[in-house]
């Protein structure tokens, strides 16, 4: 009868726990389905608490820190910052395509790469007849391509000497087109794909700063560079059967960059560039920093802090390789067969 009683008990527990979940799932913002922050907590093992006035939600367990603000599309994930789908709604109601496509590909691993990750697509932004972003007096004029391609070069010797393969989408002052460079990275089969730039701004060019990762938009939600939320309705990708490695390889270059370089945290965000579009592996696009900020710029400009950001990526893509390689295969048995007797 006590085996009983505890079976009857556990199958309560464990009905609860479904009840739990599934109740989280009936909320809906626009005809979007969101869940409650407090429901998904509880149903993944955190203790949630509210912070600044009730318009702050923190989420913690033993091995996790989530941080989310009302009305923000702004998150913390882990210490990383994290341009969301959508804004967290009023009532602390987070939407399921966040739930999906953000949070449980960075809290739960996704499934393993096919294959070891040896071979490296490098793209150095711009190039040729496209300068990028322009700073500086036109007598000293500082432009983009030049430090995307020197951060490439630099980038490829470091990955190399860590045993990569590297592919360069261009090695000197060329443009070659956007879909070349993914068709490039597709025909070569690399594992990863990194595209280089710089950033800058004439608004708040003294204040803004740091880098920002950028990865492929999940189909249904709007980009973080589209205000207008024009790309609510774009098609699937190809590259959107990475999303979730993606937003892996971006959160680990992310956190790298801004823990190497003691950098501002422009977060991990989401674009349907071209680059990240086209691209049939995981893709990254890295804005490296601002240029146009007072002391970010000029340190861009200098063959050392190219360095060290090189060092950062390549810390980065090693922190990722690590949890998307496929484990190794269990070792075969050592002991000689004996071959079959003839009769």
């Amino acid at each position: 009868m006590g085996t009983l009683a505890g079976m009857q008990r556990l199958l309560c527990l464990l009905c609860a726990v479904v009840f739990t979940a599934g109740w989280a799932h009936a909320d809906y913002v626009n005809g979007r389905s969101y869940v409650s922050l407090g429901s998904w907590a509880r149903a993944n093992n955190l203790t949630l608490r509210l912070a600044g006035n009730g318009t702050e939600y923190v989420l913690t367990n033993r091995i996790a820190r989530l941080h989310f603000e009302k009305d923000s599309a702004d998150a913390t994930v882990n210490g990383v910052d994290i341009r969301l789908c959508f804004p967290v709604a009023k009532g602390g109601l987070i939407a399921q395509l966040d739930i999906d496509k953000t949070l449980r590909p960075l809290l739960y691993n996704p499934r393993p790469a096919p294959r070891k990750i040896t071979t490296i697509c490098l793209d150095p932004g711009h190039g040729g007849r496209d300068t990028g972003y322009r700073v500086g007096h036109f007598w000293n004029a500082h432009n983009e391509k030049t430090y995307t391609l020197a951060l490439g070069l630099e980038l490829r010797r470091q990955l190399q000497k860590a045993g990569f393969n590297v592919i360069m989408t261009r090695e000197t002052d060329v443009y070659p087109e956007l879909a070349v460079r993914a068709d490039l990275a597709n025909r070569r089969q690399a594992d990863l794909f990194i595209s280089l730039h710089f950033n800058a701004t004439q608004s708040g060019a003294s204040s803004v700063q740091g880098p920002e990762t950028y990865c492929m938009t999940p189909v249904g939600a709007a980009s973080s560079n589209d205000a207008a939320a024009a790309g609510l309705g774009s098609p699937a990708y190809a590259a959107n059967r990475n999303d979730d490695r993606s937003l892996l390889f971006g959160f680990q270059i992310q956190r790298s960059l801004v823990r190497s370089l003691n950098a501002n945290d422009r977060s991990v965000r989401r674009a349907r560039f071209e680059v990240l579009r086209l691209t049939e592996m995981p893709a990254i696009l890295i804005e490296g920093g601002y240029m146009s900020h007072p002391s970010e710029g000029p340190k861009i400009f200098t063959e050392s802090y190219r360095k060290q950001m090189a060092a950062a990526i390549v810390q980065g893509v090693q922190a990722y390789k690590k949890l998307a390689d496929p484990a190794p295969a269990a070792p075969t048995s050592s002991r000689a067969v004996a071959p079959a007797r003839r009769r």
